[in-house]
C-alpha cells in the first residue's frame, strides 16, 4: 500500500510539473491597413495562462536583422529560458509578443520617404491588436521592451520615442543607430535634401534623442543596455552611456565578456525577465 501511495504521488508531481509550461505560438498574423500586408507574429505565452483567469505584463522581444519573428523562439530559445525564469521564481509569468521585422523592408522605423511605415504599424496595429486579444495589462508600469541588434536599435527608438509606454527597456548589442551624418547618407538609398536627412537622422540615434530628450521622462523608463567586449557595435553602446550619465539618467550598463552571437544573448534573457520583472513587481 505505501509503495502504491509514493508512486501515485510521484505520478501526479510528475503530471503537474509536466503542465507547467509555457506555449508557444510561432506563426500568427494580423492584417496591416498601414502596411497592406499581413503581419506575422509570436507569442509566448506563461505556464498558467490556460488555467487561469488573470491578466498578465508584457514583454515585446523585437528580433535583429536577417532573422523573423521566429528568431528568439528557433535560437534564442525562449520558451526554455522564460518557462525556467518563471517556475524558479527569478520572473514573473508574462506574455512575450515577438512581431516580424524582416518583411517589405527590413527594420522597425517609418522608412524616410513614409512610404513604409513599420513603426506606425507596431503602436497603432499590432500592440492594440495582441493587448486586446490576449489578456495583457495594457498599462505603462506593466509593458516592456528588448531587443537585440537591430532589435535593440528598435527598443532604444520605441521606448525613446514612446517613454510613456514603457516602464523598461532593455537594448542587447543594440545598433544605435547611425552615429554621424555622413554614415546616415552611406545607408540611405534616395536624393534627400539636408534638412529632411537631418530630421531623420535625429529621431533616429539613438544619443541625439537623449541629447535633445526630456530627461524626465527618459527617467520613467527603466534603461538596462547589455553589449558584449568584443561586439563590433559596443561603440555606440558606449557613447549611449556616456550620454545618460551626462543627462543624469538612471541606466544598467553591461559590458560582458562575449561577441555579437546567440550565446551572448541567450545569457541576457534570463536577466533581461528578472529586471523587467521588477518593475512589473513595483520593485
Amino acid at each position: 500500500m505505501n509503495r502504491l501511495i509514493t508512486f501515485l504521488i510521484l505520478l501526479i508531481c510528475t503530471v503537474s510539473a509536466g503542465a507547467q509550461t509555457g506555449k508557444v505560438f510561432d506563426n500568427l498574423s494580423l492584417p496591416s491597413k498601414i502596411l497592406g500586408m499581413e503581419r506575422k507574429f509570436a507569442i509566448y505565452l506563461p505556464p498558467d495562462y490556460e488555467t487561469s483567469e488573470r491578466s498578465y505584463p508584457v514583454l515585446y522581444l523585437l528580433h535583429g536583422a536577417g532573422d523573423d519573428q521566429t528568431g528568439w523562439v528557433q535560437f534564442g530559445e525562449v520558451l526554455r529560458i522564460a518557462d525556467k525564469a518563471i517556475l524558479e521564481g527569478s520572473a514573473t509569468a508574462m506574455i512575450i509578443v515577438m512581431p516580424d521585422a524582416n518583411t517589405g523592408q527590413r527594420g522597425y522605423f517609418n522608412s524616410i520617404d513614409g512610404k513604409f511605415r513599420y513603426e506606425d504599424f507596431f503602436f497603432e496595429e499590432l500592440m492594440p491588436y495582441v493587448e486586446g486579444k490576449y489578456r495583457i495589462k495594457g498599462e505603462k508600469r506593466y509593458r516592456a521592451v528588448a531587443g537585440l541588434s537591430m532589435g535593440g536599435g528598435g527598443t532604444f527608438m520605441y521606448a525613446l520615442h514612446h517613454p510613456e509606454l514603457f516602464s523598461s527597456a532593455c537594448p542587447l548589442s543594440a545598433y544605435v543607430g547611425p552615429l554621424s551624418m555622413e554614415q546616415m547618407k552611406q545607408r540611405i538609398n534616395g536624393d534627400y535634401d539636408d534638412e529632411t536627412m537631418q530630421t531623420y537622422f535625429e529621431k533616429h540615434n539613438a544619443i541625439s534623442l537623449i541629447n535633445n530628450g526630456d530627461a524626465d521622462k527618459i527617467n520613467s523608463v527603466r534603461w538596462f543596455i547589455d553589449c558584449g567586449d568584443d561586439d563590433f557595435l559596443y561603440e555606440g553602446n558606449s557613447l549611449v552611456h556616456i550620454a545618460m550619465k551626462k543627462k543624469e539618467i538612471r541606466h544598467e550598463y553591461r559590458v560582458r565578456n562575449g561577441a555579437h552571437n546567440w550565446t551572448y544573448w541567450r545569457e541576457s534573457l534570463p536577466v533581461v525577465l528578472s529586471f523587467i520583472s521588477d518593475a512589473f513587481h513595483q520593485y
